[in-house]
């Protein structure tokens, strides 16, 4: 039973994982909590309401953490035309324990061959011919740490390929793009996109964390990818001893890959190349968004509104 599939008033048996927790509250005729609950479909609130007994609602509460996995038994509801679950006397909510779940039921993994698309990203990496950009790649690459994470890394929370995998499914995209954006204008440096791709997004490392769920770290909420990225960058830069041209120009790209400031680039792009990867990571991240809304739409209706897409068209 997933969260996507729950309509109103119906039984509801499944696990699902805790996203965040609201505290104990009084209610008419007794205590309770409320819940946000989730697995790789979607999330959705839970509310226990509790007997007239705050010590062992409280006690409840305290047994259960965010990340935790929980088996509920309850009854789905409406209220302000959002579904929500209830859970009362008769219903029931377990922490499980390792063994007693599995995680793919809550992470999204990319529906594309991992072994296939690092042997991509590994084709693409490895066809860099300026000597300079190699060290770079190598400083990154030599590291199995770095590699390991980068591999299975997602690209988003909610948004474009946020999926274990998505990170390297997103760059590769990213490379085919500026890889035809080069036959198309042969004056544009291909290695020095390709390697921007490579770099562009590496701050999400540290930005984004997966447990039981794909979440913001500290740093992801404080400081940002973006920033994040450019700090990472540096150290590498400096370690590789890069000219200062292909400094800067590594710099603005992994700055402006937004590009615009109102998107959160505090600069915007520079030159060409900068360009072209910038409008090929907003090319990619709106398209995955778009199939993947329209793939997992779940209606008869012609057309479905996203407060990001406005009426997305589904024939």
């Amino acid at each position: 039973m997933t969260i996507r599939d729950l309509v109103p008033f119906e039984n509801v048996e499944g696990n699902f994982i805790i996203k965040f927790k609201k505290p104990v509250q009084k209610y008419a005729k007794g205590y309770g909590f409320q819940l946000n609950i989730g697995d790789d479909s979607g999330s959705i609130m839970l509310k226990y309401w509790g007997p007239d007994n705050e010590s062992r609602v409280n006690e409840i509460y305290d047994s259960l953490s965010v990340d935790n996995v929980i088996f509920v038994k309850g009854k789905t509801t409406v209220y302000n035309e959002t579904i929500s679950i209830n859970v009362d006397s008769m219903g029931e909510i377990r922490k499980l324990k390792e063994g007693e779940y599995n995680l793919s039921e809550f992470v999204r993994i990319s529906e594309k061959d991992m072994e296939k698309m690092f042997s991509t990203l590994k084709g693409f990496l490895n066809s860099v011919k300026n000597e300079e950009l190699k060290k770079l790649i190598e400083s990154f690459t030599e590291n199995p740490e770095f590699l390991e994470k980068f591999r299975k890394h997602p690209a988003a929370i909610y948004r474009h390929q946020g999926w274990i995998g998505g990170l390297i499914e997103h760059t590769i995209n990213m490379m085919t793009i500026c890889e035809s954006m080069s036959n198309l204008y042969p004056e544009l440096d291909r290695d020095l996109m390709i390697t921007g791709c490579f770099i562009h997004d590496i701050g999400k490392l540290e930005e984004l964390e997966v447990s039981g769920s794909i979440k913001a770290t500290e740093d992801g909420i404080m400081v940002g990818h973006i920033t994040l990225g450019v700090i990472m960058l540096e150290k590498k830069l400096k370690a590789v001893n890069i000219s200062d041209v292909l400094r800067r120009k590594l710099l603005n790209i992994t700055i402006s890959h937004h590009g615009q400031l109102e998107y959160g680039s505090p600069k915007l792009p520079a030159f060409p190349e900068a360009l072209v990867v910038a409008q090929a990571d907003m090319m990619d991240s709106h398209v995955c968004t778009m199939v993947d809304f329209k793939k997992n739409a779940q209606t008869e209706s012609k057309f479905v509104y996203s407060k990001d897409m406005g009426n997305v068209y589904l024939e």
